[in-house]
C-alpha cells in the first residue's frame, strides 16, 4: 500500500499544472511591480496623508526618541490606520512579533465592539468598529508558553506586546478577500525582560549607531563630506530555500516532523554535473516564486533577485539592501509569504539548513554594512581606500570585533540544523574569520609598515583604473571592455568583505537574522568604543581628530587584528592548523558555541553595551540549549518510528520473497544462489538496524531521565547523533537491495525531480 501511494504520487506529480495568478493591470497592461510596491503598508507616506501635521511630526519625534508616545497622539494614529486597513478589507488586528523560536507569532482581535445605549429604559446594542490607541500600543499574549529559558514558569503568564514604531504597520491578505492590520511589535515579560529577538536588535543598533555617530563627529570631515545627524544599520539577507513536491512531503514524516531526510541515499545524478546553479527555473517553480514575489512586493519587500542554487530543487531569493529594521521583518514575511504561497501551488517550502543529506544545504547570507542619513556608505572603500580614514576606521574595528568575539558570532549561528551544514565543504566551517581581498590586505599591510601602497600586489594596473576597480579586456572586438572589481570574492570564508559591506554567510536559512546581527551590531559598538577613546586620546584638545591622529590608531588596530584576516581556502585543513596557531577557536558542535555566550568577555560587552541584561543572556543560553536537545530527540523519535513501522517490515517482506522464491526454485531443481546471495548480503544489515534502533531507543529512555539540560545536549550531540548516523548508513544499504516496489518512502531522485 505504502508503495502504491507513492507511486500513484510520483505519477501525479508529474502532471500538475503550474497555478495561473492574474496580476493587477490597467487596460489590459500587467501593471510595472512599482506601481504595485507598498500598497498594503501603512507608510510614513500614508500616514503624512492621513494624520494631522502636528501629529505626524510628533509620531516622527517619537520615532527618533526625542520624545515620548501621549494619548492623544496614539489615539490619533490608532483611528487613522483602523480607517486605512479596513478600506483594504481588515477585519482584525494583531500584534506581530518575533519570540525566540525562528518564527513570528500573532493573535487576532476583531474591531468588531459592541456599544450599550438605554432608550426609554431598554438597552439598545449597537456594533460598531473601534481601535483605540491603547490597544495599538500594547497587547498581553501568554508569556508562559513562548521559550523563556525560566524568566517565566506555567502560573507567571503575563507578558506584553508593545507597537514598535519604527517599523511600519501592514494588511496581511486573509481567506474571502478579507485581510489583517498586522502590528510590528517587541516581546516583553511581565518585569520588562525580553522574550523576543525584536528587542534586543533594538538595543544593538541603539549602541552601535549612537557610537558611529560620535565617531563620525570626533573626526576630520572628507573633501566634500557633510556631517550625518544619524547612523544606522543596513541589512541585505540572501535566502535559499529548497521546494519540492507536497504530496511527495506528505509521505516523508521525517521531513514533516523534522524539517530534513532521516534516511535516503543519493541518486546517481545530483549536483555533481554542475548544471542545477543558474539554470532555468522550473515553470511550476517560477510559477510559485512570481506569486510570492506580488506578495512581498505589496508588503514593500523589495526582492531584487531570484535564481536556482547548486543542489537539486533548491532556489534563492534576495532582496534590496534596507534598514536593518525592516530587513528582519522582511526576511521573516518572506519565509512567511513562501510557506503560504508554495502551499497553493502544492509544493512545500523547506528552510532547514540540510534537508538532504549529500548536496548542499541552505544559508542566509546577511550582508551587514552602516550608512549614514545623508546617504553615505561608511564601509565604502572608495577609489582611494588608504587614504579615506573614516572607511579604514569603520573597516578594523569591524576586525576587531570579529577577532575580540568571533566565538560569540559563532554562538549567534548556532543550531542543530546549522551544524550539518558549517564545515560540509559547501559553508563556512566553525572557525570564525575575515577575508578582504587582496587590494584591501595589501592597504592595510602598507599602512601597518608605513610604505606606499604597491598597487602590483593589489591586483590593480595603474594604466586602467577606474572608480573602484580596474578594466578587463575580453578580447573578442564586438564585447566592450568592462568594469572590475577591485577584490575578488571568498565562498569559503565566513565572513567575508564583498566591495562595500561585510557578508555573513555562516547564518542558518531558517532561522532569524536577528540574533545573529544583534551579536555583531554589539561586537562592533564595543570595538567603536574603544577606537573613540584612542581618537580623542589622540587629538588632545583639538576639536576634532586630524588625519595623522586617525592614522596612529588605524596603524594600531591593523596590527592587534592580523590574526583575524585569512585570504586562502577555508575548507583546506592546512587553515584549521594555522588557525589553532594563531588562537582561533575552531567551535564544531553547538553545545560548545551556546557556552561562549556566557563567557566573561562576550558576557560582559553585551552588558556593557546594554543589549543583554545578565538574566537575559541566561535565558538565551538556556533556551538555545533546550531547543538543541529537543530538536535532536525529537528527530531520534522519528527515526525509529521510521525504522521499526515502515524500513524493517519492508526488508522482512523482501526476505520473505526471496526466501519464498529460492524455495520454490529448489523444489523444481533451478540453481537459487542469486536469491540466497542476496538474502546473506540483506540479513546482517537488518539484524544490524535491529539492533542499533534498540540501542537508540533505550539510550533515549536513559536520557528521558535526565534533568541537567547542558548534559542532555551534551549526549544528544556525542550519543544520539552518532547512532542515529551508523543507523542512516545501513538503512540507506537496505533502500539501495531492497525492491523498490516494496520502499514506502519517496526517494531523492523522485523528490529532487518532480516539480
Amino acid at each position: 500500500m505504502a508503495h502504491q501511494a507513492r507511486v500513484n504520487t510520483v505519477v501525479e506529480s508529474l502532471t500538475k499544472a503550474p497555478r495561473y495568478v492574474q496580476f493587477p493591470s490597467k487596460n489590459g497592461q500587467i501593471l510595472p511591480i512599482s506601481e504595485i510596491f507598498g500598497k498594503n503598508v501603512f507608510s510614513r507616506n500614508e500616514m503624512s496623508k492621513m494624520l494631522p501635521k502636528p501629529v505626524y511630526k510628533t509620531f516622527i519625534e517619537i520615532m527618533k526618541g526625542k520624545t515620548s508616545m501621549d494619548k492623544t497622539t496614539a489615539d490619533a494614529i490608532a483611528h487613522a490606520v483602523k480607517v486605512w486597513a479596513i478600506e483594504r478589507g481588515a477585519t482584525h488586528f494583531t500584534h506581530w512579533f518575533q519570540p525566540q523560536n525562528d518564527g513570528t507569532a500573532e493573535k487576532h482581535d476583531s474591531f468588531l465592539t459592541l456599544k450599550s445605549s438605554f432608550v426609554d429604559g431598554s438597552e439598545v446594542v449597537t456594533a460598531i468598529d473601534t481601535f483605540s490607541g491603547s490597544q495599538l500600543l500594547q497587547s498581553e499574549p501568554d508569556a508562559s508558553s513562548f521559550p523563556s529559558g525560566g524568566m517565566r514558569t506555567t502560573f507567571e503568564a503575563r507578558g506584553y506586546t508593545v507597537w514598535d514604531t519604527k517599523s511600519p504597520m501592514f494588511v496581511q491578505e486573509g481567506p474571502h478577500g478579507t485581510s489583517i492590520l498586522y502590528i510590528p511589535s517587541v516581546f516583553i515579560s511581565y518585569n520588562g525582560e525580553a522574550l523576543d529577538e525584536k528587542s534586543v536588535l533594538l538595543r544593538s543598533c541603539e549602541a552601535i549607531e549612537k557610537v558611529a555617530l560620535d565617531v563620525l563627529q570626533t573626526i576630520t570631515p572628507q573633501e566634500g563630506e557633510k556631517r550625518a545627524d544619524l547612523v544606522y544599520t543596513t541589512l541585505g539577507t540572501e535566502q535559499e530555500y529548497f521546494l519540492i513536491d507536497r504530496a511527495l512531503y506528505t509521505l516523508r514524516p521525517d521531513l514533516k516532523i523534522t524539517g530534513r531526510t532521516l534516511i535516503g541515499g543519493l541518486p546517481p545524478r545530483h549536483q555533481q554535473l554542475e548544471d542545477h546553479y543558474f539554470g532555468k527555473i522550473p515553470t511550476r517553480v517560477l510559477s510559485a516564486i512570481s506569486e510570492c514575489e506580488l506578495e512581498l512586493a505589496k508588503l514593500g519587500v523589495p526582492i531584487k533577485t531570484r535564481h536556482n542554487e547548486v543542489a537539486p530543487a533548491q532556489f534563492e531569493v534576495a532582496p534590496i539592501f534596507e534598514d536593518v529594521l525592516s530587513a528582519v521583518d522582511h526576511n521573516l514575511l518572506t519565509m512567511d509569504v513562501f510557506h503560504r504561497v508554495a502551499h497553493r501551488h502544492k509544493l512545500k517550502v523547506l528552510f532547514h539548513e540540510k534537508p538532504f543529506r549529500g548536496v548542499n544545504g541552505s544559508g542566509k547570507h546577511c550582508n551587514w554594512s552602516l550608512s549614514t542619513d545623508t546617504g553615505d556608505n561608511l564601509l565604502d572603500p572608495s577609489g582611494t581606500p588608504e587614504t579615506n580614514y573614516r572607511f579604514l576606521i569603520f573597516l578594523v574595528a569591524v576586525l576587531k570585533a570579529v577577532l575580540d568575539h568571533g566565538d560569540l558570532l559563532r554562538a549567534g549561528v548556532a543550531s542543530a540544523s546549522n551544524d550539518h551544514r558549517l564545515g560540509a565543504q559547501e559553508a563556512p566551517p566553525g572557525i570564525i574569520s575575515v577575508f578582504l581581498g587582496s587590494q584591501l590586505t595589501e592597504v592595510l599591510n602598507s599602512i601597518e609598515e608605513n610604505r606606499p601602497v604597491n598597487h602590483e600586489l593589489a591586483g590593480v594596473d595603474l594604466k586602467n583604473v577606474r572608480v573602484k576597480g580596474t578594466v578587463l579586456d575580453l578580447k573578442v572586438a564586438s564585447l566592450p571592455p568592462i568594469a572590475r572589481d577591485l577584490t575578488d570574492r571568498n565562498r569559503t570564508s565566513p565572513f567575508a568583505f564583498t566591495g562595500n559591506k561585510f557578508e555573513f554567510r555562516a547564518v542558518g536559512s531558517k532561522q532569524s537574522p536577528a540574533f545573529p546581527v544583534s551579536l555583531l551590531n554589539s561586537a562592533v559598538a564595543k570595538t567603536l568604543t574603544e577606537i573613540l577613546v584612542d581618537l580623542k586620546k589622540e587629538k588632545g584638545d583639538k576639536p576634532v581628530a586630524s588625519p595623522e591622529d586617525q592614522m596612529k590608531v588605524i596603524r594600531k588596530y591593523i596590527i592587534l587584528t592580523k590574526n583575524i584576516r585569512f585570504e586562502g581556502d577555508n575548507y583546506s585543513e592546512e587553515w584549521v592548523q594555522e588557525a589553532a596557531k594563531r588562537g582561533l577557536p575552531n567551535i564544531t558542535k553547538s553545545p560548545e558555541a551556546f557556552a561562549r555566550l556566557l563567557r566573561k568577555e562576550n558576557a560582559s560587552m553585551l552588558k556593557n553595551m546594554g543589549v543583554f541584561s545578565d538574566v537575559e543572556l541566561h535565558s538565551r543560553y538556556h533556551i538555545l540549549i533546550e531547543k538543541y536537545a529537543k530538536e535532536i530527540t525529537i528527530e531520534a523519535q522519528t527515526m525509529i518510528i521510521m525504522i521499526i513501522q515502515q524500513v524493517l517490515p519492508a526488508a522482512y517482506q523482501y526476505r520473505h520473497d526471496l526466501a519464498e522464491s529460492a524455495s520454490s526454485m529448489k523444489n523444481i531443481g533451478v540453481e537459487a544462489l542469486p536469491e540466497i546471495d542476496l538474502l546473506n548480503e540483506l540479513t546482517p544489515i537488518v539484524s544490524s538496524i535491529q539492533k542499533d534502533t534498540a540501542s537508540l531507543k533505550y539510550l533515549l529512555v536513559e536520557l528521558n531521565k535526565e534533568e541537567d539540560a547542558v548534559k542532555l545536549a551534551d549526549a544528544c550531540c556525542h550519543q544520539v547523533l552518532p547512532k542515529m548516523e551508523v543507523i542512516r548508513e545501513l538503512t540507506d544499504k537496505l533502500e539501495r537491495n531492497v525492491a523498490d516496489k516494496l520502499w514506502p518512502f519517496p526517494k531523492y531522485t523522485e523528490l529532487f525531480l518532480n516539480i
